[in-house]
């Protein structure tokens, strides 16, 4: 059996019902997070001073332009020291079963590492389970995340429990970096082309799975892959000179698209027909399903962006769509392009060119 199609850890007894974890959250993954909007209105009110890095240099990465994750540098007089990646994530249940959960959950937490070129060294559990969940299914929780944690080969050192109404999972992590290799989100040069690592439609099939649409056995392919690491993806990447690189999750790829263009240099131009997308994931936006996150995206990001007035509807909705455990977008020279997705591809990784950046002009990004 498809170990994406029913948890290895039994999370059912001869007389129990089967345990739904998404009745612990009124929505699912990334798609839970605070929208865009409301989130700049929270860390930024008018008139505070602006989050960003500390005056202490030792800060590499802080939060100015709303990277993956914070850089410090750990000083050794014996080199140029070692650059520590601090990121955490958690997040609502997209599935009902407990390990699967806990492997997603853990994935995503570990991409944003991988997002800064880093490689993941410990982690920290974050829970937050209400008192109905079972111990079976917590317990389950736990196997997946710490299975998707050994696979990054990455330690668990411990974490933190409480009780509340919503279920949600995820990890601090830990991780390192040399100073001279962080990516940034911000970076890429006129006339780069733009590699995305993983398809769109996460938060798509999340929906139409929680509504009854779909069933889980029709989507596991798609699944399998929203719970794979972004490691060999970053490693394979790793070899060449990348200009900027984020991962793609709650703010969708538009979000996460115009985040690179901060420096005020470049526009994005995606080519939005060769944006991959998990299978059956366009047939979900056709029958007109959408959900509260990708409804927050639009409404903070579309005025920025020129969307071709041919593009189909469901085509829009997929690059608004917010992704839970989404792939890498990154950023690399257009000689460097082709080689890198051959190896992507030679890996297993269903990787695409989905546009280019070119001298910022009227608009930061242009969906095509």
């Amino acid at each position: 059996m498809d170990k994406f199609s029913s948890p290895t850890t039994d999370t059912t007894d001869a007389t129990s019902e089967p345990i739904r974890l998404t009745r612990f959250a009124s929505s699912g993954g990334c798609a839970a997070k605070v929208g865009p909007g409301d989130l700049l209105q929270l860390v930024m009110p008018e008139g505070s001073m602006r989050l960003g890095s500390a005056t202490d240099q030792a800060v590499l990465v802080g939060t100015e332009t709303g990277d993956d994750a914070g850089v410090y540098l750990i000083r050794d007089v014996s080199s140029d020291g070692t650059g520590l990646v601090q990121t955490v994530d958690f997040i609502t249940p997209l599935v009902d079963e407990p390990e699967l959960y806990g492997q997603i959950a853990a994935a995503n937490a570990l991409s944003d590492v991988y997002a800064m070129g880093g490689r993941p060294l410990s982690a920290l559990n974050i829970c937050v389970f209400p008192k109905e969940l079972p111990p079976i299914a917590a317990r389950a929780i736990f196997a997946g995340a710490l299975r998707a944690i050994h696979d990054a080969g990455a330690v668990l050192l411990g974490g933190h429990t409480v009780r509340g109404p919503e279920l949600l999972f995820g990890l601090s992590v830990t991780g390192v970096v040399h100073p001279a290799r962080i990516w940034r989100n911000v970076g890429a040069r006129p006339g780069d082309q733009l590699i995305l690592t993983k398809p769109l439609g996460a938060g798509l099939l999340s929906t139409a799975l929680r509504k009854g649409l779909i069933s889980l056995d029709e989507i596991a392919p798609s699944l399998a892959q929203v719970a794979t690491l972004n490691r060999r993806t970053a490693e394979i990447l790793s070899a060449h000179p990348v200009s900027a690189a984020t991962d793609v999750t709650g703010f969708g790829l538009v979000g996460h698209s115009l985040g690179m263009t901060r420096s005020g240099s470049v526009s994005l131009h995606l080519d939005c027909d060769r944006v991959p997308a998990y299978d059956k994931a366009l047939r979900i936006a056709e029958a007109g399903v959408t959900c509260g996150g990708a409804t927050n995206n639009r409404a903070a990001f579309l005025p920025h962006v020129a969307v071709r007035p041919t593009l189909s509807a469901a085509r829009v909705e997929l690059i608004f769509d917010p992704q839970t455990s989404g792939g890498l977008l990154v950023a690399l020279p257009a000689q460097h392009a082709p080689t890198a997705l051959a190896q992507l591809h030679d890996a297993g990784i269903a990787a695409a060119i989905i546009g280019e950046a070119s001298p910022r002009d009227q608009y930061p990004l242009y969906a095509d």
